[in-house]
């Protein structure tokens, strides 16, 4: 009995010590690893959150850029590091859903070794080509891509980055098999692109935007189910009819076993943030779509990844790559 009792005092003596080192969180300066090199999509979106929450919480978030291996080596350091809140990562759909099918031996399981905190926001992916590429919508692209395809190439950010995966995806609906060049970081890509050495990427919207508006590529379709708020007049490729659905999507993870609390608090900054009028006006005007506040819990976000490994293991393997 009397063990029963202290067994009792125990456990209430831990659960308000956790509830109180939460209260006190964060106490010093807190680590986001973005798994990708500094000035791409996901580390521009990460810095403007990283900047926001660091003022929500009263402490300093500094960025750590960890890139290598399609994403998998910064995720493997952010699943590694200690479940204190102090460490968390801005991770996407490659380093937690197709990744995990694309490479032979993924190196960490996006569900066991992560504690989900908040889905934040969802990007399309565009299909844009060379100026001097003969086509100007869709449906000559198809035409184009069908009847010279042993002679294009296009381009990525590397195996295995959405912008590949996206292509792949594209390739795949148009029934076409089309030479890729991987590269070192997606504006490696985009300049040989403009510079008329490759054809066509299929790139996330936030990359290619300015490129789009300054008229040095064409843009022929977004790989989403709707059009963007952002460039309103481009068709999705469904309207044009090819069913092609290509986009990232951006949500922040704790290492597994971190502390209920210390994750109700991140993902409260992390709403705060993404409510904030000028985090909004900034990342809204690259073509980052926001999710809704019942799609940014911590429980959604856990099924959503299991959703989107299952979603993205079909195409990937119809694709035949495969990563060692």
């Amino acid at each position: 009995m009397k063990k029963a009792i202290h067994g009792a005092a125990l456990a209430l003596l831990l659960g308000l010590t956790g509830s109180a080192a939460a209260q006190s969180f964060p106490t010093r300066p807190m680590t986001m690893i973005i798994p990708f090199a500094a000035g791409g999509p996901t580390d521009v979106l990460g810095r403007v959150i990283a900047q926001r929450m660091g003022d929500i919480l009263g402490q300093t978030v500094v960025v750590e850029n960890v890139g290598g291996a399609g994403g998998m080596t910064g995720s493997k350091r952010a699943a590694d590091a200690k479940p204190d809140g102090y460490t968390f990562e801005i991770g996407t759909v490659g380093t937690h859903a197709q990744n995990q099918s694309l490479y032979k031996h993924p190196i960490y399981n996006s569900v066991t070794d992560f504690t989900p905190v908040a889905l934040i926001a969802e990007v399309p992916i565009v299909l844009i080509v060379r100026k001097t590429l003969p086509v100007n919508n869709l449906k000559e692209f198809v035409a184009y891509a069908k009847a010279n395809q042993a002679k294009m190439q296009f381009g990525s950010g590397g195996v295995g980055s959405a912008s590949h995966l996206g292509c792949v995806v594209l390739n795949t609906a148009m029934g076409t098999k089309i030479m890729h060049i991987p590269y070192k970081g997606g504006h490696l890509a985009m300049q040989d692109m403009m510079a008329g050495r490759i054809d066509f990427e299929c790139e996330i919207i936030t990359t290619v935007k300015s490129h789009i508006d300054g008229g040095s590529v064409k843009a022929l379709a977004i790989l989403s189910k709707t059009r963007s708020p952002v460039e309103p007049n481009l068709p999705t490729a469904l309207e044009q009819g090819v069913d092609a659905q290509a986009y990232t999507w951006n949500a922040l993870f704790l290492p597994k076993g971190a502390p209920p609390a210390i994750v109700k608090k991140l993902n409260s900054a992390v709403l705060e943030a993404m409510h904030t009028p000028a985090v909004r006006d900034r990342l809204q005007g690259l073509g980052v779509q926001f999710v809704s506040d019942d799609r940014a819990t911590p429980e959604y976000l856990g099924s959503f990844v299991k959703s989107e490994i299952k979603k993205w293991a079909a195409p990937i393997k119809a694709s035949g790559l495969t990563v060692k």
